[in-house]
């Protein structure tokens, strides 16, 4: 009794640890427009101890969830073009699609690599923007 009860307690405990992470990211990504990866991934990996693919996978899961909150309280406000909307989610399809292939050829540390440098690039030019 006391090893499968154990791995369940162990995995309650996990799950409970995304929670924090999943509300941060939630409320960063209605709050400053930003994919809830950006809050995401970096705590997935860094405070949780998940892989770079497995949070980015982890990340990409969670999409859909925020986007609908966001929508209802956004769409409820009148503030959404629904037609420019429709237009960036084919785009984004297509385009996630064509990411989830490539990131599967990509060693882990590599991708931490890259995801680090573009988070730096993104913040360079928002601060020089501003």
């Amino acid at each position: 009794m006391g090893d499968g009860s154990s791995a369940a307690a162990m995995e309650r405990i996990a799950l409970l640890r995304l929670v924090p992470v999943a509300v941060l990211g939630g409320v960063l990504s209605g709050l400053l427009g930003v994919g809830g990866g950006v809050i995401m991934v970096p705590l997935l990996v860094l405070w949780l101890g998940y892989d770079q693919r497995t949070a980015h996978a982890l990340s990409l899961g969670a999409i859909i969830p925020i986007a609908l909150g966001g929508i209802a309280s956004y769409g409820i406000a009148g503030e959404i073009d629904v037609l420019a909307a429709l237009a960036l989610t084919a785009g984004a399809v297509v385009g996630a699609r064509a990411g989830a292939i490539v990131l599967a050829g990509i060693e882990p540390d590599r991708l931490q690599v890259i995801f680090g440098l573009f988070l730096v690039l993104v913040a360079i030019t928002m601060i020089v923007r501003s």
